[in-house]
C-alpha cells in the first residue's frame, strides 16, 4: 500500500501538518471537523467571440484543460438572446471543477507561478468573498500559466477562479487562504 503523505501535493501536506493546527488555535475550534478546508476550485472561461466563431470555444476549452490538468466541459446557452445573436444550445464558454489532489496542485501553481507573472501585480483583492467563505477572482490573461504556449495563442482570454471552502465566515476563509500564502493586498 502506498504512503499517501509521501505523494500528496505540497499544499495538501502543509494543510495537514501546520495549517489545521494554526486555524484550530486561532479560532478556538473544539472539534477537528470545524476547521475550514478547501472543497473545490471552479475555473470558468466565458468566450464572447464564440458568437462569431465557435472554433474559439474549442480552443478555449483546450487551453483550460491544459491549465487545469483535467478535461474542460463546454458550456452552452440556455436561452436565445436576439440582441446578442445568441441561440439556444450555442457553445459560449468552458468550465472545470477541480477537487482533491488536482485542486491543491492548481492552487499551488496559481499562487507561486501564475499570479507573480501577472503584469503590475499588487496582490489579489481581499474583499472578494461572498459571505459564505467562498473566494472569487478573475484573471485577464490565460497566458500567465506556464502550461500555455504563448506562440500558439490566437487570442488572450480571461477566466474566473472560484475557490470554495467549507468555512462558515469570510474571516475563516481568508485565514485559510492566507495560510496557503494567497497574496492579499488588504
Amino acid at each position: 500500500m502506498l504512503d499517501e503523505t509521501k505523494y500528496a501535493p505540497r499544499l495538501k501536506a502543509q494543510y495537514r501538518e501546520t495549517i489545521r493546527a494554526a486555524l484550530k488555535e486561532e479560532f478556538g475550534y473544539k472539534n477537528d471537523m470545524q476547521i475550514p478546508k478547501l472543497e473545490k476550485i471552479v475555473l470558468n472561461m466565458g468566450i464572447g467571440e464564440a458568437v462569431k466563431d465557435t472554433k474559439k470555444v474549442k480552443q478555449g476549452a483546450e487551453e483550460l484543460s491544459l491549465i487545469a490538468g483535467q478535461k474542460a466541459v463546454i458550456t452552452k446557452a440556455k436561452n436565445s438572446i436576439a440582441g446578442f445573436r445568441v441561440r439556444e444550445e450555442m457553445p459560449l464558454g468552458a468550465k472545470v471543477t477541480l477537487r482533491g489532489d488536482r485542486m491543491y496542485e492548481f492552487l499551488d501553481r496559481l499562487i507561486n507561478i501564475a499570479l507573480p507573472r501577472v503584469r503590475d501585480f499588487r496582490g489579489v483583492k481581499g474583499s472578494s468573498f461572498d459571505g459564505r467563505g467562498n473566494y472569487a477572482m478573475g484573471l485577464k490573461e490565460q497566458i500567465v500559466f506556464p502550461e500555455i504556449n504563448f506562440d500558439k495563442v490566437d487570442e488572450v482570454l480571461g477566466m474566473d477562479i472560484i475557490i470554495c471552502t467549507n468555512a462558515k465566515t469570510d474571516a475563516e476563509a481568508k485565514a485559510l487562504l492566507k495560510a496557503f500564502n494567497m497574496p492579499f493586498n488588504s
